[in-house]
Parts: structure tokens; C-alpha cells; sequence
């Protein structure tokens, strides 16, 4: 019996032990627990950002030193921007114009009535990927078409862009043909794939920039459900014709062809808008589409050019979500940032409605003569003015700053895709600065870490840069982007206090 006893006091007090241990374990555990937690959160936070820049700031040296002489030691990326700033320094760009830093695909366009995308694109051909002069129109003449726009060519200019870089030429076609016939006749399809592919080879283009999508949609083609498919399969079928095409330039490589898409009309798609199956159905087929992201306002309901919202809302319609998207499919999408801007007119006996776009030269001169006090409008990301003209008619002038241009080379960076620049003679000389700048902190060993860490690494690069960011709302592709009222955003101007402009 004692040794019965002895057994269970035995047992008893081994469990009583074992208990004891647990017990211990998990007070043990817990601050165990807690310190891992603090040291992965350190890790994870403070650590490999902190060592990301230091790599950054050692493999991309020379490029840091670049632009210490440029833009960014001048402190004029920020949204207090005055206007004697800009008329002193917007001619002042870098003296290396031939480094491009700017990793995805950069399409410029260059138009013959403003002349100095001529000689940008030979001043900065290294800065672009892909130059698209505005040349060529595929029109209907008779039972036939007719390719217009050789005479517009000059191969001088191209032979000297060649000699200087090694961007790609891609003139614009726009198609004029009336579309019933051209979509519905077998022998006009084929008739207008061979005129244009026959013109690349003989002035030996690398390719062609199509546009057609709108004419289209504006000729009701693109109601038609049939008739809908019949556009895509051409659009296809050209495609392919310029990718069993060898560029004259490399036989190893195929012609390129590019595809310029309006963004949506509203918030949801409509039959005529360009929309992610259509994105899928071609991808193979076209080697860029160039996106229209500007635009947003005009003189009827004056705003801002290019919304950072609606931009994202418009993405995100076409790719999805920016944390589960495509890479490959993501890098043919060439957001559309334009160097123009629009003067509105909105007072007077009419009411406003007046004015349009403007460019580098037209801005210059408005700041020359009012002398304004340039705002800034968060929501949209644009700097704006407003001025009343010698009829004490007020207006309300948005056009492109480096801020506004910067946050969208970086928000493209953030969703992998490349830009399209509408159009090249129309921008301020400096405005090129930045796509040596723009790869700031975000090169390479940045661009695979979180977003939260992207967003706490912008705020400490925006201290460094002067500038006086509101990136959370533009770059936080993580949350469901709340597109504005379209096709109207609410009116930027209506956000400034115009007792503080000039009169």
C-alpha cells in the first residue's frame, strides 16, 4: 500500500511537474513570440529598405551624379511651384541627353505642325524607345484606298535620328477609310494590310502606330457586335502581317506594330470601348498599345487634363488589379501623358465654355504677361492658374509640370508599364530631365518589395527631392481606386481660392 502510495504521489507530482513545465514554456514562448515578431517587423521594415538604398546609391552612382547638376539639385519637382521658377530654368535641361534610365518602353510622338519634335527627337533619341511622327492617312478613294502622307516623310531626319540612337521609327496611321466597306470586303482588307506593309519596307520604317479605334466607334462600328469582331480580326491580321515581316534594319527581328485605344467612356464598359478581352485577344498580335489618357476635360466642362484617379480607375479596367497583373501583357500598355495643356475660358457673357489646347510656347507666354500664383489640385495631381484676358473674362489654364509628369513616369513604374508621350514639340525642354531622374529610388532592387515598404520609401525620397508629395492616394494600387464621376471630374477649379491669383 505505501508503495502504491508512493507510486501515485510519484505520478501526481510528475504530472504537477509537467504542468509546471507548460506553464513555463508558454510564459517562456510569449515573449519569445513578441521578440520575433520585433525583429521580423525590423527586418522586414527597416532593414531591407535601409540596405536597398544602400545598393541603390552604390550600383547607380553615376547616375546620382548625373542629376545632382540637373532638375532635382535645383529643388523644382514640387508642388509650390512659382512661375518665375519655370520661365527661368524650363529651357535649363541636363547636358546628358543620351542616357535613358527609364526601364519600360517609351513611345514619342512628333507632329509636323510643331516643328521642335523634330529636333527634340534628335536631341533626346536616346531617351525613347519607339518615335512616331504623325505622317500617313489610309483613306477610301473610289472602290479603293489610298495611302496619303510620303510627302510629309523626311528621310534626312531619319537617317540622322538612326546615326545618333537607336530608337525605333513607327509612323502613324490613321484610318480614314470608310470602315463598313474596308471591314466587310475581303479583297480591301488585304489591299490595305499590303499599302502599308509595302510602305515600311520600301522607306524602311521599323513599323507603324495604327489609330482607328475611335473613328470607329465614332462611324457606329463599333456597335455592331459582328461588326465589332470583324475590326479586332483586321486589327489581328495586320498585326501579324508586320510580325512575318523582317525589319530592314535587323532581319533577325520582325516590324513592329502599335495600337493607339481610347480609355472607357464611363464607369462601366460599353460595347464601343476598348476593354481587357479585346487587350487579350490581340496581345500577341501588337507589340504596344498606345493608351489616351488625357483628355479627361474640354472647353464645354473645363478640368484637368489627366486625373490621377481616373487614370488608375482606367488601368486597373484593362489589367486588373496591379498586384496580380500580367508582367508581359502589362509592358505592351503605354500610358498616354501629354506636354500640352488647354486654356479654358469659364466666365463671361456666354458663360466660359471657350479656349482649348495649348503648348509649351503659349504657356510661356501667359506666364510671362499675368504673372500668376500656380495652384495645385491634389485630387487631380495638375498644377493649374487662373488669369482673366482683356475682356475680364476669367480663365483657368492646366498644363504639365514636373510634379504632375513625375508622379505619372512613377505610377506607370509601379503598375510595369511603359509611357506614350502626346506630343513631344509641345513640352518644355526640361521635361525630358525626367526620364533620366525618374528612376530615383525605385531601380531594380526596389521594385520587388512591398507596397507598403514603396510607400514609406516614397515619403522619405519626397523629403529628399523638396517635394511636397500626396502619393498615397495615386500609388495605393492595393485598395479599390475610386474613379470620379465621368465622364466629369468635379472641377479643380472650383478647389482654388481665386482671391489669391492674379487678377
Amino acid at each position: 500500500m505505501a508503495r502504491r502510495r508512493e507510486r501515485r504521489l510519484s505520478a501526481a507530482e510528475t504530472l504537477k511537474r509537467q504542468k509546471d513545465g507548460d506553464d513555463s514554456v508558454s510564459q517562456v514562448g510569449e515573449p519569445y513570440s513578441d521578440r520575433r515578431l520585433i525583429s521580423i517587423f525590423v527586418i522586414f521594415f527597416i532593414v531591407i529598405p535601409a540596405v536597398s538604398i544602400v545598393v541603390y546609391k552604390v550600383k547607380f552612382a553615376d547616375q546620382v551624379i548625373q542629376t545632382e547638376s540637373s532638375i532635382r539639385h535645383k529643388g523644382i519637382i514640387k508642388t509650390d511651384i512659382n512661375f518665375q521658377e519655370i520661365l527661368n530654368e524650363h529651357s535649363k535641361n541636363s547636358e546628358n541627353s543620351s542616357t535613358r534610365h527609364y526601364d519600360y518602353p517609351v513611345l514619342a510622338y512628333i507632329t509636323p505642325w510643331n516643328s521642335k519634335g523634330y529636333d527634340m527627337a534628335k536631341i533626346f533619341n536616346s531617351k525613347f524607345t519607339h518615335l512616331s511622327p504623325v505622317w500617313y492617312d489610309l483613306k477610301s478613294q473610289g472602290s479603293g484606298l489610298v495611302l496619303e502622307g510620303r510627302h510629309n516623310a523626311d528621310k534626312g531626319w531619319i537617317q540622322e535620328l538612326r546615326s545618333r540612337g537607336n530608337a525605333l521609327i513607327l509612323p502613324r496611321v490613321v484610318l480614314e477609310a470608310i470602315p463598313g466597306e474596308l471591314l466587310k470586303k475581303k479583297k480591301l482588307r488585304e489591299k490595305a494590310i499590303d499599302l502599308i506593309v509595302t510602305e515600311c519596307k520600301e522607306m524602311e520604317y521599323d513599323g507603324i502606330v495604327l489609330e482607328s479605334w475611335s473613328r470607329w466607334a465614332a462611324y457606329g462600328i463599333l456597335h455592331d457586335p459582328d461588326l465589332r469582331k470583324m475590326a479586332l480580326k483586321f486589327i489581328k491580321q495586320l498585326g501579324d502581317a508586320f510580325h512575318s515581316t523582317s525589319s530592314p534594319r535587323n532581319h533577325e527581328q520582325h516590324m513592329q506594330f502599335m495600337y493607339v485605344v481610347g480609355p472607357p467612356h464611363s464607369e462601366k464598359l460599353q460595347i464601343y470601348d476598348f476593354g481587357p478581352e479585346d487587350l487579350q485577344f490581340l496581345k500577341d498580335s501588337v507589340d504596344g498599345f498606345s493608351l489616351m489618357t488625357y483628355d479627361f476635360s474640354n472647353p464645354q466642362n473645363p478640368g484637368p487634363n489627366a486625373p490621377l484617379k481616373w487614370i488608375d480607375f482606367t488601368l486597373k479596367l484593362l489589367l486588373g488589379s496591379s498586384n496580380n497583373i500580367d508582367s508581359n501583357l502589362a509592358r505592351k500598355v503605354l500610358l498616354g501623358i501629354n506636354f500640352y495643356g488647354n486654356d479654358f475660358a469659364i466666365s463671361g457673357d456666354s458663360g466660359g465654355g471657350g479656349g482649348g489646347a495649348i503648348t509649351g510656347r503659349d504657356y510661356l507666354a501667359l506666364l510671362q504677361k499675368h504673372k500668376p500664383t500656380i495652384n495645385w489640385d491634389k485630387e487631380s495631381g495638375e498644377h493649374l492658374f487662373m488669369y482673366r484676358d482683356n475682356k475680364k473674362m476669367k480663365h483657368a489654364v492646366f498644363y504639365p509640370t514636373l510634379m504632375s509628369i513625375l508622379l505619372r513616369l512613377e505610377n506607370a513604374r509601379l503598375w510595369g508599364i511603359g509611357i506614350s508621350i502626346w506630343e513631344i514639340g509641345q513640352g518644355l525642354d526640361y521635361f525630358f530631365d525626367l526620364f533620366l531622374f525618374s528612376v530615383f529610388w525605385m531601380k531594380g532592387v526596389l521594385v520587388n518589395i512591398q507596397r507598403l515598404q514603396v510607400k514609406y520609401l516614397l515619403c522619405s525620397v519626397a523629403t529628399h527631392l523638396t517635394c511636397n508629395l500626396g502619393l498615397s492616394h495615386s500609388l495605393r494600387h492595393d485598395q479599390e481606386a475610386s474613379h470620379p464621376n465621368i465622364p466629369r471630374v468635379k472641377q479643380a477649379v472650383a478647389r482654388i481660392d481665386y482671391t489669391a491669383t492674379s487678377a
